[in-house]
């Protein structure tokens, strides 16, 4: 599905926004990016049908400094042609372990990471399946650039063990994928990951 053009002009508003307030210096610039920056809050409530700003407001009031895409890491682990899979406690629907980057870990370190502690199970890194932006590949819209990084990963160790993140934890056969938290993942990612898995040799999609 293809992001609303509106959702489209509140990122980039908003990333002018909050790169200027970075930067500016004289006090009138900084009331034209906070103006700004109220702008592309209103366009996005009005967008998403909410009544009022306040919470999007919010949301982009956190983000500080240089405005450039999130980085949401995602592992695929996989155990006699089944992939792991998490129940989200959030919206009660699967997806692959893992979530924003966290600053101070380098991409695979943060895909090891979620995948502990969304599953307890313990793994290892092995190559970088794909590269996308998320804007390209099917999710429901957010009010976020992001890149997704989709590692592919050798279990070593663990057992399952759920989380506050996670209701229940399995692996699935390709044909018995559950519901998808599509926000997350997308059927078509989850087939694209059991293709990288089969064929080793594959290089790194990407866009």
């Amino acid at each position: 599905m293809d992001d609303p053009q509106w959702l489209s002009w509140v990122r980039q508003l908003q990333a002018i926004a909050q790169t200027g307030l970075t930067y500016a210096k004289d006090v009138y610039d900084i009331e034209r990016y906070q103006a700004l920056r109220r702008l592309a809050a209103e366009m996005a409530a009005a967008g998403a049908g909410l009544p009022d700003a306040a919470r999007i407001l919010d949301l982009f009031s956190r983000d500080k400094g240089y405005a450039t895409p999130k980085v949401d890491v995602r592992a695929a682990v996989f155990q006699d042609e089944r992939i792991l899979l998490v129940k989200e406690h959030e919206d009660g629907l699967w997806t692959l372990p893992g979530g924003w980057a966290d600053i101070g870990d380098s991409p695979s370190q943060a895909a090891v990471r979620e995948v502990k502690e969304e599953s307890g199970y313990d793994v290892r890194a092995t190559k970088i399946a794909a590269v996308y932006d998320r804007n390209l590949h099917g999710h429901p819209p957010i009010p976020f650039h992001a890149y997704k990084l989709y590692f592919l990963c050798d279990l070593i160790g663990g057992e399952a063990k759920l989380s506050h993140e996670t209701d229940a934890v399995e692996f699935f056969a390709e044909n018995e994928i559950p519901p998808l938290s599509l926000t997350r993942v997308t059927p078509a990612l989850i087939a694209h990951l059991f293709e990288h898995h089969r064929h080793p040799e594959w290089p790194t999609s990407f866009d």
